[in-house]
């Protein structure tokens, strides 16, 4: 938002104002979407498909720094969050619903920054906004959205369907958005430090972009379904690799072998690993945000799998007295621990 831009106390417009305001430009783009904005609740229509909806929270302080977010990118990243968990049920999202608590420091223009990230998520992953609700807040920033999305029982994913003897898989590349986290923690402290220290971001692009402005993967999901391919199991790598298989096992008893050598991780990530004296395995284990999915398939969709663009065999799924373990680089297997985000806090 340009210092320059007027700035409009949401008192002025009131709540049913600044809701008006803000949905002035929303788009309905689904016949499914019966009723959007605008009565006591939302309309969908679902015929002959499953309904799949989730919810998520983001907090000012927990979920985010606004330090060193963007309000418009923050915006495009709570929507991208959510819809990262429909496509993890193999879905397609198409409403969603979105909720503000907002505490007196936001002006009208500020609140329509979020909103703007909002609508570009919108646009580029092709959902409709159907409501929502704003109120007051005295602990900072809140945005919840609940996404709703629909499949079909035969395409229909959970966490509780692996095998053993399926393979592992996970889509791109892991630990790039802890690391652009860990970028973005240290220009922050250094201008704390000095006000005047203008931030070095300008070469780590891709690192603090996946922190930022991560992207679900409905790429992926069109590719399943374009191969008539369905996972035994899935889940987003929201916690880390290790956390989220650590779910998939849990909920399929079962137990799982990841190598090492076949974790996908960007040259860029294992480089500000080292610079800021991490391993680069646990970075991508544990960093988690980077919305990836880990999915299992069965052995007769291997070369299926081997086909697929941007994504990568990782490992194998065990009987479950195996546990959870990785074969090193050096062949040695090791007990992996659910480390998640908490890992890197405090």
């Amino acid at each position: 938002m340009s210092e320059n831009t007027s700035r409009t106390e949401i008192s002025e417009l009131g709540e049913f104002g600044l809701i008006d305001h803000l949905l002035e430009k929303n788009l309905i783009q689904h016949t499914s979407t019966i009723l959007g904005p605008g009565d006591d609740a939302a309309v969908l229509w679902s015929q002959n498909r499953q309904t799949v909806i989730t919810t998520d929270m983001l907090l000012e302080g927990i979920h985010f720094d606004l330090t060193y977010t963007p309000l418009k990118h923050l915006g495009y990243k709570a929507i991208v969050v959510n819809l990262s968990d429909i496509f993890a049920m193999n879905a397609v999202p198409e409403q969603i619903v979105v909720s503000l608590g907002l505490s007196n420091r936001f002006s009208v223009e500020a609140v329509e920054e979020i909103y703007n990230g909002i609508n570009a998520a919108c646009k580029f992953y092709g959902v409709d906004l159907v409501g929502g609700d704003t109120t007051s807040s005295r602990s900072g920033l809140v945005i919840s959205v609940t996404a709703v999305g629909y499949t079909t029982p035969d395409k229909l994913v959970k966490r509780s369907g692996a095998q053993q003897g399926d393979i592992i898989a996970v889509t791109g590349d892991l630990g790039a958005a802890y690391l652009g986290l860990q970028i973005l923690e240290r220009e922050k402290q250094l201008f704390m430090d000095d006000p005047s220290i203008k931030p070095e971001l300008e070469d780590q692009k891709y690192l603090v972009g996946r922190q930022l402005k991560p992207e679900a993967r409905k790429d992926s999901i069109a590719m399943f379904d374009e191969m008539d391919f369905v996972p035994t199991s899935m889940i987003d790598i929201s916690d880390g690799l290790s956390s989220d298989l650590m779910h998939i096992a849990k909920q399929s008893n079962v137990g799982a072998l990841i190598f090492e050598d076949q974790v996908p991780m960007h040259q860029e990530a294992k480089m500000m690993a080292l610079k800021f004296n991490l391993d680069p395995i646990t970075c991508a284990l544990s960093g988690g945000e980077d919305y990836e999915l880990l999915f299992t398939a069965s052995e007769e969709d291997l070369d299926k799998v081997r086909q697929m663009a941007d994504v990568y065999i990782v490992g194998e799924v065990t009987p479950p007295d195996f546990g959870i373990k990785m074969q090193t680089e050096g062949k040695k297997v090791v007990e992996l621990v659910a480390q998640g985000w908490k890992h890197f806090k405090g």
